[in-house]
């Protein structure tokens, strides 16, 4: 049985809830077949978020892992496919820290790509009926900081594994205006065990040969 980590975040921002942590909830209470999925909730904190994805990466010994965040306003799950060495926090984390054109990891590469299959991924997403696209830019507050420091971590002490990060869209309880795109967590949910089934199941290095670029 392949064996995947999958994170979400605590909320921020004056949230109360945090869709990313929601959805991974819901991954591990009902994993895909032939995966076991464990899942792990990291603080929204510079720092402090790479110190929990390395103790449950550790803990797991996962062959593969998805770290999950929010992404308010984005109306499609959203798969990265690269992540930058800086931090630029345009808000305070959880714990008041707002760096400015930091590195995430000093002396680090200028970016690492994600080793999931990010094409067929948004390709399975779309299969199980919800709207997905690769992202090329996952920002610069905490959810890049730990796609990097994934990156990083995968490619310093654990290169067996690969993974990846994913952008989840706001909760509807967080729009209740409607005013910005939203997904039930369990809709995203549904389409996330379609992509770590594809992201499994796909030999490392190989991935669908199709057009998802953008221009701007």
């Amino acid at each position: 049985m392949t064996r995947v980590l999958v994170t979400g975040f605590a909320p921020f921002g004056g949230e109360q809830v945090n869709p990313s942590w929601q959805a991974a909830s819901l991954l591990a209470a009902e994993p895909p077949t032939g995966l076991g999925v464990t899942a792990a909730e990291l603080p929204c904190v510079f720092g402090a978020a790479l110190d929990a994805l390395r103790d449950a990466v550790r803990a797991s010994a996962p062959d593969l892992v998805v770290c999950l965040g929010q992404a308010g306003g984005r109306p499609a799950v959203t798969v990265e496919r690269v992540a930058v060495n800086i931090d630029d926090a345009r808000i305070p984390d959880n714990a008041g820290a707002q760096p400015v054109d930091e590195p995430v990891i000093p002396g680090g590469p200028a970016a690492y790509f994600s080793t999931l299959p990010v094409k067929a991924c948004v390709a399975a997403l779309r299969a199980a009926g919800v709207p997905a696209a690769v992202s090329n830019t996952a920002g610069t507050f905490v959810c890049n900081h730990v796609a990097y420091g994934l990156g990083h971590l995968l490619a310093t002490e654990f290169p067996g594994v690969r993974g990846g990060f994913v952008h989840v869209p706001w909760a509807p309880e967080q729009v209740t205006d409607g005013s910005a795109p939203a997904l039930e967590p369990a809709t995203v949910a549904r389409g996330l065990r379609a992509l770590l089934t594809a992201a499994a199941s796909t030999p490392a290095g190989q991935d669908l040969r199709v057009t998802e670029g953008a221009t701007h």
